[in-house]
């Protein structure tokens, strides 16, 4: 590790260290002295790996750790997250000196930059060939402009593990497409994922527009800091294995109440009022950059730092028409995954979350509630919680060529938004339903009067108790003075006895 980079690592604030190993750990990158946990085993003997968590271990030991990196590839990889982390403190820094002067859609990217997942999602390995890096604007330029452009794309998963672009589309501000392209992705094709892509076999054979024909396009789109716009737009950007630094993601800046990011589906019917896409049409990137746009556009006028309230039925309702399958291995095709449920559904594969993954997830999506509900009910397999306390199965399905697979199905939900959404109905079909709040009042009176009668209760029982210990009490002194007197008695009887036989030896001796 060269001087410079050593240095700028020792002075980075221990929260972006953090992050960092994180991000190393995640990605699998060690060091001289290995992984993070085998780091920590050699470094501290005293807790080792036991503690693990890199919140919770020193800036010293975070900074020895990432020290240990010396192959070019992971040097280049810290110099890059640092460099993003400066971006961000050079953004808050202009907007401090020029307060005045930050654009609505300035102060979008700047909350997409400062969003707390912006470094793990957007820490591309764009010093590797093929990558193209946009230039961004001076300072001064930076500040003001507002020209803004939407992008989406489609891909397919390719034989050697990786996604590749199959087409991509550009809108402006005016919803009017500047770019709308079919891409060859002049390499072979696992699963063209035909029921999102809309692509098949063959479709693409003819086409002689790479992916390098793109990232020109691209370029001249994003000319002079041009923003781009997006949901869970780091996707797209590693497709197009373009590097852009003034992003607005919508799955940043839009949030439910669970933290968790909304979808552009959820988000079109909570936000803008219209269903993005029919059950089981395929995504069309028009119509999904247009979303993104029009999200952003609402933002905006709206006013950029007050929350949209999301209409959380239509949440609850759209994430619980949806089961989560993952861990799914890469060679097990998309359309395999029709197998799984014997009720008609959809499959929407998600490509995997790092390049050359071993495996995938996808979203299984049913016509309501109901039918998700009770699909994932039908399931064999041992019933647990994930880390966010969503229930799942582990589940074997049969494929067509005869093996098996194993993958987990979760849900997309607790439990009590299908209750939510159950009454919702029920009132909708015209059920009485008594008012919720009074419901929880007239809870709340019944269990204080439980409260009450149970207290009343134990107090009942406890003086019970007390006269039935008194009496006991009385009943054991008694006993014991008996024990006493009985005691006394065959003492004075013993002593007696001792004088006779003394009195009896004395004798004898005479």
């Amino acid at each position: 590790m060269d001087d410079k980079l050593a240095v700028a690592i020792a002075a980075a604030p221990e929260k972006v260290l953090v992050e960092i190993v994180k991000l190393a750990q995640k990605q699998g990158r060690q060091g001289t002295k290995g992984s993070w946990k085998e780091f920590l085993n050699i470094y501290d003997r005293k807790f080792g790996s036991s503690l693990s968590d890199p919140v919770k271990r020193s800036h010293e030991t975070l900074v020895a750790f990432l020290q240990t990196f010396t192959e070019q590839h992971d040097l280049k990889f810290l110099d890059y997250v640092l460099q993003l982390h400066s971006n961000r403190e050079v953004l808050e820094q202009i907007r401090k000196e020029f307060p005045d002067n930050e654009s609505p859609e300035q102060r979008l990217v700047r909350l997409t930059v400062q969003h707390p997942f912006y470094l793990s999602k957007y820490a591309f390995p764009s010093y590797d060939k093929d990558w193209v890096v946009t230039k961004l604007p001076k300072k001064s330029k930076l500040m003001s402009s507002h020209a803004i452009v939407a992008v989406d794309c489609e891909m397919v998963l390719c034989e050697d593990g990786t996604d590749a672009l199959v087409r991509v589309c550009v809108v402006d501000h005016n919803l009017q497409v500047k770019l709308d392209e079919r891409v060859n992705p002049c390499k072979p094709v696992a699963d063209y994922r035909t029921e999102i892509t809309g692509v098949a076999a063959g479709d693409l054979d003819e086409l002689s527009c790479s992916l390098a024909d793109i990232q020109k396009s691209m370029k001249k789109l994003l000319r002079k800091g041009t923003i781009l716009v997006g949901h869970g737009l780091y996707n797209d950007l590693q497709a197009l294995k373009l590097d852009h630094g003034r992003v607005v993601d919508t799955s940043f800046i839009f949030k439910r109440l669970d933290g968790r990011p909304p979808s552009l589906d959820t988000l079109c019917k909570a936000v803008l009022g219209y269903e993005l896409r029919k059950e089981g049409a395929p995504h069309n990137c028009v119509d999904d950059a247009c979303a993104a746009m029009k999200l952003v556009l609402a933002k905006i006028e709206h006013g950029v730092d007050n929350d949209i309230p999301l209409n959380q039925e239509d949440v609850l309702e759209t994430e619980t028409t949806k089961l989560l399958l993952h861990g799914i291995p890469i060679d097990v095709p998309s359309k395999e995954l029709n197998g799984v449920f014997p009720e008609k559904f959809t499959v929407e594969p998600k490509p995997p979350k790092k390049a050359h993954g071993v495996q995938y997830s996808a979203l299984a999506i049913f016509k309501n509630s109901q039918e998700a509900h009770q699909a994932f009910e039908n399931l064999n397999g041992r019933l647990e919680k994930d880390k966010n306390g969503l229930e799942q199965k582990m589940i074997t399905f049969k494929l067509d060529t005869g093996t098996t697979a194993s993958i987990y199905v979760r849900k997309m939900a607790h439990d009590y938004s299908l209750h939510k959404g159950s009454l919702k109905r029920r009132a909708f079909q015209g059920e009485d339903l008594v008012d919720p709040k009074k419901v929880k009042t007239a809870d709340c009176d019944n269990h204080m009067k439980e409260i009450e009668r149970l207290k009343q209760e134990l107090r009942d029982k406890d003086l019970n108790q007390c006269d039935n210990h008194l009496k006991e009490i009385e009943r054991l002194k008694q006993d014991l003075s008996a024990k006493d007197f009985q005691i006394s008695a065959q003492d004075k009887i013993i002593s007696k006895l001792k004088k006779e036989l003394e009195e009896m030896k004395r004798k004898r001796k005479r």
